[in-house]
């Protein structure tokens, strides 16, 4: 857990909850503990790896949301922002592309970053600000602060 101090003096917290495996809804591995703490949040950040780890990003993306709307179909349906991470260690751009393509097809937001270079992160991390201040301005529903996790399979 910490907070985000950006430099126009908006703050927000932001919760990191590690990453959820298939089944979590049905109390598999933490699962269940975690997803308790995800219904507190707000935003969704929503990160997947998607360098050449053998993994398929699209699938990763999938089960995640699937466990979510299992658990609650109201958590599913919250506000989610789709980042793709590691792309410093990216070797086919489809990776990259087919999830971009996907998180516009959910009508999600979309970014980029590589945690090793920077590359996106600072552009990620002012839109998150944007959209919080969007709740707050807007008075959407909060569960509990401004919490936001990242999701990862």
């Amino acid at each position: 857990m910490g907070v985000v101090d950006l430099a126009d003096f908006r703050t927000f917290v932001v919760a990191a909850i590690p990453g959820l495996i298939e089944g979590a809804h049905k109390g598999h591995g933490l699962g269940d503990r975690f997803l308790r703490h995800v219904e507190r949040t707000t935003l969704l950040l929503h990160q997947v790896d998607v360098s050449s780890s053998g993994r398929d990003p699209i699938e990763d993306y999938e089960i995640i949301n699937r466990e979510l709307t299992a658990y609650d179909s109201q958590l599913g349906a919250r506000d989610q922002i789709v980042v793709a991470t590691k792309i410093d260690a990216l070797d086919e751009e489809k990776r990259l592309e087919s999830l971009r393509a996907r998180a516009a097809k959910d009508e999600r937001k979309f970014f980029a970053i590589s945690s090793v270079t920077g590359a996106g992160v600072r552009e990620l991390i002012r839109a998150v600000g944007n959209e919080v201040e969007h709740h707050r301005r807007h008075k959407l529903p909060r569960v509990r602060d401004d919490m936001m996790i990242g999701a990862r399979a």
